[in-house]
């Protein structure tokens, strides 16, 4: 009688057993089952020290599962944040410190992690490669490098006596710098094909908006040249009365240029 019931079992339930079985069977074990928070953290920070970013993302993760809503899993939390930036994950690591900064507004690390935000946008403005691509710093988009000084702004004013705070304000100057020359590089587009209007509105915008940024000057160049090529002769000459005035030495004074690195993308 036992072996007729068996038998009538259909047979896709067995087939169904045998692959939740054989499921079980191959699934790994959790090495880190037995482990404390503190052994957990121990075992990330090596992998951090070893250079195994991916490893020690890992660990974090389990971290701010097993030791939710204490102080260990907030520094996971960051320092996760820290790794995903390392191994290029700028978008993850972005969204991390978001996370962090909404569900530890009182952290004492929160100086850290807005510093740490404005980092990660500043390295992605620089561009991972551009030491071998040589591309201008203005050249590029320039969305980041305004998030990367928002941070930096929130930064220094929250937290002006913050050990993170110099480095941010030196940043800060690199980025404004940056938005300066990029107005002017858009604006030597326009001249360079002679679309004077729009290169004077971008060069007036440059010095209006960073007073006293090094990308003045060619600003003021841009300046004498379309109103030059325009015939607005009064104008031409008070931008010129502007730019000998502030900077005498001047290669735009002498019809050169300063030598630029020329960008990968150009024919």
């Amino acid at each position: 009688m036992q072996s007729s019931r068996l038998s009538a079992v259909p047979a896709s339930l067995v087939l169904a057993a045998g692959l939740i079985l054989s499921g079980c069977a191959n699934n790994p074990k959790d090495p880190t089952a037995g482990w404390t928070p503190e052994k957990i953290y121990s075992e990330a920070r090596d992998e951090v020290n070893a250079g195994a970013w991916d490893k020690a993302i890992g660990y974090y993760e389990k971290l701010e599962g097993r030791a939710a809503g204490t102080v260990l899993a907030q520094q996971a939390q960051i320092d996760k944040a820290y790794a995903q930036y390392k191994t290029g994950s700028k978008i993850q690591a972005l969204a991390t410190l978001d996370r962090f900064i909404r569900l530890h507004p009182t952290s004492p690390a929160l100086d850290y992690a807005l510093y740490l935000k404005g980092v990660v946008n500043f390295n992605d403005n620089l561009g991972m490669f551009s030491f071998l691509t040589r591309q201008d710093l203005s050249e590029r988009d320039q969305k980041a490098a305004k998030d990367s000084y928002e941070s930096f702004l929130e930064l220094s004013t929250r937290f002006p006596d913050s050990k993170y705070t110099p480095d941010a304000r030196q940043r800060m100057t690199h980025v404004v710098n940056s938005l300066a020359a990029y107005e002017v590089h858009v604006a030597r587009y326009y001249a360079n094909r002679g679309a004077h209007v729009a290169a004077i509105n971008r060069a007036q915008q440059a010095i209006s908006d960073f007073e006293g940024v090094p990308a003045t000057e060619e600003a003021l160049a841009i300046l004498v040249k379309s109103y030059d090529a325009m015939g607005m002769t009064a104008l031409r000459d008070d931008a010129l009365r502007v730019l000998t005035k502030n900077y005498p030495q001047s290669l735009f004074l002498q019809g050169k240029a300063p030598t630029r690195t020329k960008s990968w993308w150009r024919p």
